[in-house]
């Protein structure tokens, strides 16, 4: 039996399955497709030195090499803005008047910002604005003509990238020597100074634009993705780039990432078949299928091939496969040397987000988003069923605690502890899983929620995560189907693998879980470590908390 199927039907659909109104969800169209139009910054240990409640513009201190960074920024057209704690006000340390000297000066010294933001508020106050709370992202995001997702917030503590996390923006830690280590291991992305931060953020504006278009119209492009469905979910934007500059795409993916597949808008055909040297389980390699895959690359008679793989996997042995079939330009990213087997061998620094990694090397094969389109997850909308109506109306809270790789699970225990605790402060929940799960979701579904373990495919569920209000899971598919649909996610991360590259991309999210953990970038399918302590420590009132950071109410509003 051949291990190679085709789907011939067309998906190249224009509709995408996004909830362009939700917040962080990239509605806001853009003539250029670019990751950032705005920068905002902490003011205090960011931008200037930390003194404690200042209300002298005399003690007003730049930190190195601050002014040239900013000054970069502003060549590059990004727009600046401050978001800033100032609880000296309510505690009547200074006076507002002060404060804006004090403001005065920094701009003297720097440079003039778009904007300024001030939480005048104590933590005592229960504002929506005092970081780690995301209003000062909103509000700044509304002051300059754009949305959280197109904003990168650089700071110094936790508090600065909590915001932008909760927002949907992209939050960059500068640690100092306040700065504690666990929120330097909870951040997804650290710079070791404002210029080194800038300087990153430059470099990745840059690097998903082409700098020069193929040579030749693309006929059909071969694009390649293998391994589990949230792996080809957020290659998904680089798949669109390739189609925006291609007649027809045909997609390579393995069987478990099939279903994933079947959502993906700009695609035309796939190819399914294993890659031995990606799959976690291979068995050993058959010559004759590699052999039969090899004579069914040819056939698509691709004029490029763009393969996609993760951080640690490598395209090599596809490469040499796809020459063998004929292909004579094929780009991938690659560290070790590829000899004649690549014709764009790309490299990226470690640490950037996947879809962000892979849009990195469309870009370097001549492909962009074409104007409009932003570099988000998105899901082809004819590809999605109704909800099922038996789940009630849209609002309530996915609870997803499962996951392939069991070392990404949530512990049935706290799963269980979450559900009772949501459902005692009011929340409707589903519980959802796979059709292996059924045991676990039934389990903690009884403690208040509603079990739809084994109900639903990947499409399925994806219509089911697209009403909810939020999407508690851990760092598996469903979180990739919530980014994809602009849903809100408390991410139970277990930190196998760096939630920088992994985590929810450009969606409000909350981060719990013990981020310096032992099992920590081990990579590990299994849990490494007794006890799972990464997330057999997450309180149930933590989760709470997270819900009420991304303003999800307990009656299934937001």
């Amino acid at each position: 039996m051949r291990q190679d199927q085709e789907d011939p039907y067309q998906r190249r659909s224009a509709q995408v399955y996004a909830a362009a109104d939700r917040a962080g969800s990239g509605s806001v169209a853009s003539p250029r497709p670019v990751l950032y139009d705005a920068v905002l910054l902490d003011r205090d240990g960011t931008l200037i030195e930390d003194v404690p409640y200042n209300g002298d513009p005399e003690k007003v201190r730049p930190v190195p090499g601050a002014r040239a960074a900013l000054d970069r920024l502003r060549a590059a057209g990004l727009r600046l803005a401050v978001v800033t704690n100032q609880s000296g006000l309510a505690r009547g340390y200074f006076t507002g008047e002060q404060m804006r000297a004090v403001h005065a000066r920094v701009e003297e010294l720097l440079g003039r910002f778009d904007a300024w933001l001030v939480c005048p508020h104590d933590d005592a106050d229960g504002c929506d604005c005092r970081k780690p709370a995301p209003g000062l992202v909103y509000a700044a995001a509304r002051e300059l003509g754009t949305t959280p997702s197109r904003c990168v917030l650089v700071g110094d503590i936790g508090r600065d990238v909590g915001a932008a996390m909760a927002a949907g923006a992209a939050g960059v830690l500068v640690p100092t020597p306040v700065t504690r280590p666990e929120e330097v291991a909870a951040a997804g992305w650290v710079a070791t100074d404002l210029p080194a931060a800038v300087a990153e953020i430059l470099r990745r504006q840059q690097a998903v634009q082409p700098s020069t278009p193929p040579t030749e119209p693309v006929r059909t492009a071969l694009v390649v993705r293998s391994d589990s469905a949230g792996d080809v979910l957020v290659t998904g934007p680089a798949i669109r780039a390739v189609a925006a500059g291609a007649e027809r795409v045909v997609l390579l993916c393995g069987p478990r990432g099939r279903a994933a597949a079947n959502l993906l808008p700009g695609v035309d055909e796939i190819i399914e078949h294993p890659l031995p040297w990606i799959d976690p389980a291979p068995g050993p390699v058959d010559p004759e299928a590699m052999r039969s895959l090899s004579a069914r690359l040819g056939a698509v008679g691709a004029d490029q091939a763009v393969v996609f793989t993760s951080f640690h996997q490598s395209a090599l042995p596809l490469a040499l496969l796809l020459r063998m079939a004929g292909i004579d330009r094929i780009a991938a990213i690659s560290d070790d040397y590829p000899g004649s087997l690549l014709d764009v061998r790309h490299r990226v620094p470690v640490g950037v987000p996947e879809p962000e990694r892979a849009l990195s090397l469309a870009a370097a094969a001549g492909h962009r988003l074409p104007d409009g389109d932003e570099p988000v997850l998105r899901l082809r909308r004819d590809a999605v069923p109704p909800r099922p109506a038996d789940v009630g109306d849209p609002g309530y809270v996915v609870l997803h605690p499962g996951s392939a790789a069991s070392s990404r699970a949530c512990p049935p225990e706290v799963a269980t502890r979450i559900v009772g605790a949501l459902a005692d402060a009011g929340h409707r929940v589903l519980v959802t899983g796979g059709p292996d799960e059924r045991a676990v979701t039934a389990r903690v579904a009884a403690a208040g929620g509603t079990d739809l373990g084994g109900r639903t495919d990947l499409a399925g569920l994806a219509a089911i995560v697209a009403d909810a209000s939020a999407v508690v899971v851990g760092n598996t598919g469903p979180a990739h189907l919530a980014a994809a649909a602009g849903v809100p996610v408390v991410s139970l991360f277990a930190p196998t693998v760096p939630f920088g590259q992994w985590g929810p991309y450009r969606v409000p999210t909350v981060r719990l879980g013990d981020a310096a953990a032992p099992c920590r970038d081990t990579r590990a399918a299994s849990c490494p470590v007794r006890g799972h302590p990464c997330l057999s420590g997450v309180d149930p009132g933590d989760v709470l908390d997270a819900l009420r950071t991304l303003a999800v109410s307990g009656g299934g509003g937001r």
